[in-house]
Parts: structure tokens; C-alpha cells; sequence
């Protein structure tokens, strides 16, 4: 009975955010192509600008969810076990449209798992959704860093073995996910906020030391055979101490269920919008209120354009200007953070390093660090003064500028630093621009809004990384005698990176003026959160 017991618990509920943590933490294998593109550039005797494309098909599996549950974890295994076969030289190189194909189910595999894990935890912990976030998406950071520094200590960054990896790894972690995590109730009274909370941090302070522990792998240099075995296992210890938190849950909660609920009132607390559900008081609010305020009217005015905080259907999204000025400021920044990621084995060589697993796992950890620092501030200065949340994503388009502009001077120790602000950069858009989206637009559609979101990570990647990096390569490039193309020296990427600052100063623009637009829907989460904060404060 022990373990049906655990299940419908309230642990239940946080074993399924611990699976969810896990699958986050294997997410992130669309991040690590530089570990092993110089492997593929090489055997099939690529130009940059068709090294660049394959990592666009690659881009593009990400944004659709084509497969469901299972069926997208064998996707996972042909996709980049194929590219096993190839880069450990097991079968003869593919043409280059078949090569496409499986770059593009590969990084498919994940993207259903990845896009069910986050709507489900965002419903399910509805009263955090920037912690929630936060945590998430810093362990989708993390995972680039976790897979290079694993390969690194077991088979000494051997490109084939990582692709190994990448194929068995995320369906067995998937798998698990599947039987853990499902949808429950929100917390809904103030002893549960309280201990979410609570909790929360506890999540916090697990995936930094991680981190740490990560960085700490980078810096030291080499390692020996008996410190990498230690560095391994100390990593699975990690990574299985949010289990901890349903455990305790489960030993300690004196209910040994969950408070009984209706699935009537399940549905409601989905379905209701965001502003009129977030630190919403024990009693039912008024069915109408002010227009100006924008909440429950539509089930007084009939059918009409919602406002702004609202449950908007994907019609009525795209409708909204809101929603291009979130688009596009979006594309600025992750479209821009993809082309370091899918150039970085190639930028690093052409500024004479010859080993970039640094620079790959610096971009993932430091990415880590904007997420959850990101995730936390943003909902804490949400809660003390109604900071609009699209002036962080501002912010981290200011961090990447800087970021390429480092870059591109090409002075001692810049891509070091370069590295770090557009790993933290890129890390702050991916986490604010999820809460970001269902505050404006409500959760009722959160799994296709995300979707179409995400849309920005090929299309940036084709824009930034298949054409502006791709082409300015190859024309700064010499042909080598296999038919690829091959460049040394600063000025390889330097207007790359020139160009992409630019365009992290429109995004800049652009999440000003969103901040601005939405100030008063901030305002009234700000005024949520302060009725919500008087009733967790204990009455004298």
C-alpha cells in the first residue's frame, strides 16, 4: 500500500515537480550542439553556412510537439543515435537531407515531454509561477553543463559517447516523468501557500549547489580517473536530493491525502483568469466589476475581444499588439543567445581555442544563475511594488549586448566574460518570458501559447545562426580541400557579433514599451499579492 499511499498524498504532488525537475535537467540537449558539430563540420566536409543549417532542422524539431509521450522518447533514440552511428564513424556519413531529418527528430524528442512538464507544474503551483519558472527552466540551463561535464569525467569529451548520451538518457528520465506527474489542485489556503513557499526555497538552494558544484568541475582544470568517478557520483547525489521534499511531505503531513476537492472546482481554478485567481480572498469575488479592471465581464458582455490578464484563446492572442511587441522582443533576444549556442565550437576556434566545453558549460551555468535569480527577483519585486515583469527581460537584453560586444573586441579573457552575460542573459528571457505570457494572456491555452512562443527558437536560429553567422563566415572563410570552409582570427564573427548587439537594443525597446503597456495589469497582481500576504499574516 506504501506506495499507492505516497502517490495520492500530498507528496504525490511534489514528487511529480521532482520528475519534472529531472526532465527539465535533460532538456537542454538542443544547447549542446558545439560539443560534437566540429565532429559532424569535419566528416561531412560542411561550409559553415550547412553546419549552420543543421542546427536550424535542429531548432525546428524543437518547436513542434509532433509526437506525444513515449512515441517522442523514440524519437529520441533514432534521432540521435543515428548521429552516433555517424560522428563514431559506425556507418558512412549521410547525405546531407537525411542528416536534416534526424537533427530535426532529435531535437523534437523532448519538446512534447518539456512543454507538458512546464503547463502542468505552472497549473499545478499557480500562486509561483515565477519560482516555478525559475527553477524549471534553471535546471533546462543547467543541462547543457550537466551532459558536457558527465562526457568530460566518463569519457573524456568524446563527441560519439556524448551522443550516446543524448539518445538513452532523456527517454529513460522521460519515462519516469510519465508515471509521476500529473495535474492537482493549486494550494488554496494560506497553511499551503505558506509551505509552498517554503518549499520552494528548498528546490532554490538544491539547484544552486548544483551549479556550484558544476563550476567548480570547470575551473579545476583537469581531472584524474578516481576525482571524475567521485565527481559523478556526487553529482547523482544532487540531482536526487529534491526527493527529499516529498519524503518529508509524506512523513510529515499529518493528512495522509490530499484535502478533498471537487473535479468541478479543479476545473474552475484552471479555467478562471489569471488576475481574478492569483491571491484571490476566500470569498467569491463579485461577478461584475469595474470594465477598467478586465475581470469576470465576459460572462456579462457576451462575446468580445479580452482584455489584457484575462483567458485569451489564440485568435484573440494574435490579435493583440501586446502579443507582437512580446514576439518580437523575444526573437531579439533568444534568436541572437541560439547563435552563440549552435556557433560557439566554431567562434572559439576562431579565436585559437581549441577546447570550447568551457565556454559551452560556462553559457549553461551561468544561464542557470539568470533563471533562478531571475524567476525569484521578479516575483518578489512583483509582490513589494508591482515592477512590471517584461523590465527583467529588458535588463537581460543590456546583459547579452554587452555580452557580444565583448565578444567581439577579441581581447585577452573577453569570451570568458562574453560568455557568462549572454549565458545569463538568455537564461533571464527564457524563465520571465513564461510567466510573462500567462499573466498577459491567462492559462486556460498556456500549452499552445508556449508553443507559439517557442516558435522564436528556429526562426531566430535561421535568421541569426543559418544566415547572418553562416553567410559572414563563409565569406571571411577559406575552402579547405574537402569542401568545407574554415576561418581564423577575430574578424570571423566580429560583425556577427556587432549586428546582434543591435538587435538585443530593439528587444530592448521592445520590453519597455511592454512593461509600460502592461503596468496596470501589474498593478492589480501587486494588489492581489498584498491581500494574499494580510491573510498569511498571523492575527494578534
Amino acid at each position: 500500500m506504501f506506495p499507492w499511499q505516497f502517490l495520492t498524498s500530498p507528496a504525490g504532488k511534489w514528487l511529480g515537480f521532482v520528475t519534472a525537475i529531472w526532465v527539465q535537467a535533460i532538456s537542454g540537449n538542443n544547447y549542446t550542439f558545439s560539443n560534437y558539430s566540429h565532429a559532424l563540420k569535419s566528416l561531412m566536409a560542411l561550409t559553415q553556412l550547412q553546419l549552420n543549417n543543421l542546427s536550424v532542422a535542429k531548432d525546428v524539431g524543437k518547436a513542434f510537439g509532433l509526437l506525444s509521450g513515449l512515441a517522442s522518447d523514440l524519437e529520441g533514440l533514432i534521432g540521435y543515435g543515428v548521429q552516433w552511428l555517424v560522428v563514431s564513424q559506425r556507418i558512412s556519413p549521410l547525405p546531407y537531407w537525411q542528416m536534416c531529418i534526424f537533427m530535426c527528430m532529435g531535437g523534437n524528442s523532448t519538446t512534447w515531454m518539456n512543454t507538458a512538464v512546464l503547463v502542468t507544474c505552472m497549473r499545478n503551483f499557480a500562486n509561483n509561477r515565477g519560482p516555478v519558472s525559475g527553477i524549471l527552466k534553471g535546471y533546462v540551463g543547467l543541462s547543457t553543463a550537466i551532459f558536457t561535464d558527465l562526457c568530460t569525467a566518463l569519457f573524456s569529451s568524446n563527441p560519439s559517447k556524448f551522443l550516446l548520451m543524448l539518445a538513452v538518457v532523456p527517454a529513460i528520465v522521460c519515462l519516469t516523468a510519465v508515471l509521476f506527474l500529473k495535474e492537482t489542485e493549486p494550494a488554496s489556503t494560506p497553511s499551503e501557500q505558506k509551505q509552498e513557499a517554503k518549499f520552494f526555497r528548498a528546490f532554490d538552494v538544491i539547484a544552486i549547489a548544483v551549479a556550484v558544484y558544476l563550476l567548480a568541475f570547470d575551473i579545476t582544470g583537469t581531472h584524474g580517473h578516481v576525482l571524475s568517478l567521485a565527481f559523478v557520483i556526487g553529482l547523482a547525489v544532487l540531482l536526487a536530493m529534491p526527493l527529499g521534499v516529498p519524503l518529508y511531505t509524506f512523513l510529515y503531513t499529518p493528512s495522509g491525502t490530499e484535502p478533498s476537492c471537487h473535479n468541478d472546482d479543479i476545473e474552475h481554478q484552471i479555467k478562471e483568469p489569471l488576475l481574478a485567481k492569483i491571491g484571490a480572498p476566500i470569498e467569491k469575488p463579485p461577478e461584475i466589476q469595474n470594465s477598467n479592471e478586465g475581470i469576470n465581464l465576459r460572462n456579462v458582455v457576451g462575446k468580445r475581444q479580452p482584455l489584457i490578464g484575462e483567458d485569451h484563446t489564440i485568435i484573440e492572442m494574435v490579435q493583440t499588439f501586446d502579443f507582437w511587441i512580446l514576439f518580437f522582443s523575444f526573437l531579439c533576444g533568444v534568436g541572437t543567445g541560439m547563435c552563440v549556442m549552435n556557433n560557439m565550437a566554431q567562434m572559439g576556434l576562431a579565436l585559437g581555442y581549441h577546447d570550447v566545453s568551457i565556454f559551452v558549460s560556462l553559457t549553461s551555468i551561468w544561464g542557470f544563475f539568470g533563471r533562478i535569480v531571475s524567476g525569484l527577483a521578479s516575483e518578489y519585486y512583483i509582490g513589494k511594488c508591482g515592477t512590471p515583469r517584461p523590465l527583467w527581460n529588458a535588463a537581460a537584453e543590456v546583459l547579452m549586448a554587452l555580452g557580444f560586444i565583448a565578444m567581439a573586441s577579441a581581447l585577452p579573457g573577453s569570451f570568458y566574460i562574453g560568455s557568462i552575460l549572454v549565458g545569463m542573459g538568455y537564461g533571464v528571457l527564457l524563465t520571465i518570458t513564461v510567466p510573462v505570457a500567462s499573466e498577459l494572456f491567462g492559462l486556460k491555452y498556456y500549452g499552445l501559447l508556449y508553443n507559439i512562443l517557442i516558435l522564436n527558437l528556429p526562426l531566430g536560429s535561421f535568421l541569426f545562426s543559418g544566415l547572418l553567422a553562416g553567410l559572414l563566415y563563409d565569406a571571411q572563410a577559406t575552402s579547405t580541400s574537402g569542401g568545407g570552409t574554415t576561418c581564423v582570427g577575430p574578424h570571423c564573427y566580429m560583425l556577427v557579433f556587432v549586428i546582434m548587439a543591435i538587435a538585443c537594443m530593439l528587444g530592448l525597446a521592445l520590453d519597455v514599451l511592454l512593461a509600460f503597456r502592461t503596468k496596470n495589469v501589474y498593478a492589480k497582481i501587486y494588489e492581489s499579492k498584498k491581500r494574499t500576504t494580510t491573510t498569511l499574516r498571523p492575527h494578534s
